[in-house]
């Protein structure tokens, strides 16, 4: 399959201001998400700063900034900050706290008053099936939906993407979350996801996308001679 062919919509997902730069002239990037520790983990000093500049450089395409408080009366402040920062502003609210608390009270108030939610870090079944059911369908969310990190606890994560889908109602977009390989692109689009995210490191691969498989085994083959001349061993 090439790009050109696919439904799901392919989002960048990281913190640094060049990469989402470099993303925007990307023709297949229609969107951006970030989080605290994708933050963190790019130096980022000052949220807003930060968020602003961001919104500076990606213009009307939608972008998810996270809440960084654990209490909800808190993380709704946040939240009504965030929105304020524009019309193509969704915000992260985590299905739960630290604590294992449920958020849809705060993820229903949100939404029913018109904030553009991107409810994260949704790992089961129940989780999918209460936050479909409180959404506003008056109000665009997201329900995103870790696929990469239920797989990396061993469990298959198409059947609850494919749950998301299914109870997903107007106005409400699923996506795929935490993507560990472009493999993930073709899982996420026949579940009918509606977006996946995608970290640097995929983004650069995507030319890979259908690739010749005979053409990937010279390709490697090829690499590995080049190496082994390169490091001058011998037998």
């Amino acid at each position: 399959m090439n790009l050109k062919d696919l439904r799901v919509k392919l989002f960048a997902d990281g913190a640094s201001l060049p990469e989402i730069e470099k993303a925007c002239a990307n023709p297949h990037i229609s969107g951006f998400t970030t989080n605290p520790t994708l933050m963190r983990a790019s130096w980022v000093k000052d949220y807003a700063e930060f968020a602003h500049v961001a919104l500076s450089i990606i213009g009307d395409r939608p972008i998810s900034f996270e809440v960084l408080a654990d209490d909800f009366e808190t993380m709704g402040r946040q939240a009504l900050k965030i929105a304020g920062w524009g019309d193509n502003v969704y915000v992260k609210i985590p299905i739960t706290n630290t604590k294992g608390e449920p958020s849809l009270p705060l993820i229903r108030q949100l939404s029913n008053s018109g904030v553009k939610v991107n409810v994260t870090a949704v790992m089961t079944s129940k989780q999918i099936i209460e936050t479909a059911a409180i959404l506003d369908t008056a109000t665009d969310s997201i329900i995103s939906v870790f696929a990469g990190r239920i797989a990396d606890a061993g469990y298959n994560p198409a059947p609850l993407v494919n749950r998301a889908v299914y109870c997903s109602r107007l106005h409400t977009q699923v996506l795929w979350a935490s993507s560990r390989e472009l493999l993930n692109i073709l899982q996420a689009d026949s579940a009918g996801c509606d977006i996946i995210t995608l970290p640097e490191a995929l983004i650069a691969k995507l030319n890979l996308l259908g690739q010749s498989l005979e053409e990937r085994s010279t390709d490697t083959v090829r690499m590995f001679n080049e190496d082994a001349v390169k490091s001058g061993y011998t037998l």
